[in-house]
């Protein structure tokens, strides 16, 4: 689709390395009459350099509710936009998702360029399973909260992707050796694509003593945490059916089937209808 046409476009940006982006990407920033961004200094520097003198206008949390609004105007008004965050895919722990919910109600085509994603890109370096993962975008910055989303994939077989500041990773990987245990694997994925880039691929344990080594950290961060461990290759959160789980969960948390269930459903990675149903097959038997 040209870019004359009026539409939204969700443009993926470099997450660091300005030379990550696609012919399409910047074929479309181009072509299109406005580009909406999460900070217009930081899109200049990519504009910039592949010299494109689009017109930009500031599109970020704070604004999000009237520039939505604005931006779905000029579109009705037969303007195309293109929508880039500072780095990465829009809408991804970045805005964009009120934007693109308001353009489809009102019929206006959304048209995704794909582009580089920090979590995908640390996932395929990782050295971690990637064949069934789970994206959570940043962990929460309390610390019962931040625990209680640990407590709750502590059995999961997925690998699980966080982002993290770099200034509560220390308080992080403390509490990933806790609740998951020293021997739990993480791999720290730093500045990814950037000059500083840097993987650490260690324990728990291990990679919280390497960051306490350091004197600061720095740096954007995305955190995957290895799925359960497997025993006699059976993984963890099979060796203890869902119908177990659950009468556990009501009595210790003092919870309801329901919840319990949603719960369980959680850990297990699976669907709550698939626990409903060993709920049942269990109680036939």
């Amino acid at each position: 689709m040209s870019a004359t046409h009026p539409s939204l476009y969700l443009v993926g940006t470099p997450i660091g390395n300005l030379e990550d982006i696609s012919l399409r990407a910047l074929r479309i920033l181009k072509e299109v009459d406005l580009i909406a961004c999460e900070d217009t200094r930081q899109t200049a520097k990519l504009l910039n350099h592949y010299g494109i003198g689009t017109r930009t206008i500031s599109y970020h949390e704070h604004n999000e509710l009237t520039r939505s609004a604005e931006l779905i105007m000029h579109m009705e008004q037969g303007q195309s936009v293109a929508l880039v965050t500072d780095a990465g895919m829009p809408a991804v722990s970045d805005p964009g998702f009120r934007l693109t919910s308001l353009a489809i109600r009102h019929k206006i085509p959304v048209v995704p360029i794909p582009g580089p994603s920090a979590f995908l890109s640390a996932l395929v370096a990782s050295g971690l399973p990637t064949d069934s993962f789970a994206f959570h975008g940043f962990l929460p910055v309390k610390v019962g909260q931040r625990r209680k989303v640990l407590e709750q994939i502590q059995h999961s077989p997925l690998t699980q992707i966080f982002y993290e500041a770099p200034h509560r990773l220390l308080e992080t990987l403390e509490d990933i050796t806790e609740v998951l245990g020293g021997c739990r694997h993480v791999v720290v994925a730093r500045e990814v694509t950037k000059i500083y880039e840097e993987f650490v691929r260690a324990t728990a344990a291990e990679a919280l003593a390497n960051f306490k080594q350091r004197d600061e950290v720095r740096g954007e961060i995305t955190l995957l945490i290895g799925r359960a461990e497997e025993q006699h290759g059976v993984p963890a959160v099979t060796q203890k059916n869902a119908r177990t789980r659950v009468r556990e969960l009501m009595k210790s948390e003092e919870i309801d089937e329901k919840e319990a269930m949603k719960r369980v459903a959680k850990e297990m990675g699976i669907s709550k209808s698939e626990v409903y149903r060993e709920l049942q097959k269990d109680g036939k038997k």
